[in-house]
């Protein structure tokens, strides 16, 4: 078990890391959480002093998009947020033990680190059938799930999975595959949904439970608003397109040649908050769109229910640029007090008694 009373900064002064060097890690730290500049002596005194943060990382039905993209961490790198600043000693796909033993480790965390882990979900949770199409070590991942969340501090949704059900939760959900925020209550969890979720997001939400010992702040959805808090139209390359009118009408016409909006073959850009088009991935490299091939809305709930992918989603409003999630709950709330009282005064009309009707030979005033 690695020793927990060394902080980040200790272990990386170990590993021949100098002061320069690691101010240099905490300002690029600090950056890529969204950040400003009065927050750098916060991260500093963070890793210079808490322990290590103990992670539970699980695994239910999921295809494991989520690990494979925390591994390709740049900012900051895997390795750092795995060897340095979280104890990550249960991990179903990155750990070398298995069987008995590993599920021994798990126990021992949660009852020496009661009430002080943080619990890390990838995939969710088949719940027909007592759960049986998912078990690890004979106990369904329902129970460990449930079993494992009851001492956690917070409680972290890795994916699409575990933050709204993905594929899995899709019609017609033969499993009856529910996500975290379903089977889990009483306890804080903040989702990161993304088919996978960008890598630096995911190290970006663990960097800031640790340095500020609570979770970022949340929108309606349980994301977090610093990577969550546009649609990725609104920073899209593609947008002087969009509002031009140059839209790609076939793959592989001389608009999609040129780089035109892809809306109109189905892009959900308009209608999805993510930081893709921001951070990108791969280091920044690039993101679907900058790719050619439209946003298929992977961070929104039932977007696997809400194709098919390749057609434009009329029915879906485009609010204004710059919106949030918030936003639009609270303009859908004014939308619908306002009809509400539209319709109370026209049901008033209707009742007020009309005047009777002059006799013969009276003159209405």
């Amino acid at each position: 078990m690695p020793v927990r009373s060394q902080s980040t900064y200790d272990l990386l002064r170990e590993h021949g890391v100098d002061r320069r060097t690691f101010l240099d890690y905490c300002v690029k730290l600090s950056a890529m959480m969204g950040l400003g500049s009065t927050a750098i002596p916060q991260v500093v005194s963070a890793l210079e002093t808490k322990p290590r943060l103990p992670v539970i990382w699980l695994h239910g039905l999921e295809c494991t998009c989520c690990s494979e993209s925390f591994i390709r961490s740049a900012h900051p790198i895997a390795q750092d947020i795995v060897l340095n600043m979280i104890s990550l000693d249960y991990d179903d796909t990155l750990q070398a033990a298995a069987g008995d033993q590993v599920e021994e480790v798990r126990k021992k965390i949660m009852k020496d680190f009661k009430g002080q882990y943080i619990l890390a979900v990838e995939g969710n949770a088949p719940t027909k059938d007592g759960g049986v199409y998912c078990t690890i070590n004979g106990q369904s991942f329902l129970s460990v799930l449930q079993e494992t969340a009851a001492d956690a501090k917070a409680i972290i949704a890795w994916g699409s999975c575990a933050s709204h059900g993905c594929v899995q939760n899709a019609k017609p959900n033969p499993t009856g595959a529910e996500p975290v925020k379903k089977l889990i209550t009483g306890k804080p969890i903040v989702n990161v949904p993304g088919c996978p979720p960008i890598a630096d997001v995911m190290t970006g939400v663990l960097a800031y439970i640790l340095t500020f010992d609570r979770l970022p702040e949340l929108d309606r959805a349980g994301r977090p608003k610093m990577f969550y808090g546009q649609r990725i139209h609104d920073k899209c390359y593609r947008r002087a397109f969009f509002d031009a009118g140059q839209f790609v009408e076939a793959w592989d016409d001389e608009g999609a040649k040129k780089g035109w909006c892809l809306y109109k073959m189905g892009c959900r850009g308009p209608s999805t908050y993510n930081s893709c088009s921001t951070m990108k991935w791969n280091n920044g490299v690039s993101f679907p769109i900058q790719s050619g091939h439209g946003c298929i809305g992977c961070s929104e709930q039932n977007f696997w229910d809400n194709g098919p992918f390749y057609e434009r989603l009329s029915g879906i409003p485009i609010p204004g640029v710059d919106s949030t999630p918030d936003k639009i709950g609270e303009t859908l709330t004014v939308v619908t007090g306002v009809g509400v009282a539209a319709h109370m005064a026209w049901q008033l009309a209707q009742r007020k008694p009309k005047p009777a009707e002059p006799t013969a030979g009276e003159v209405r005033q």
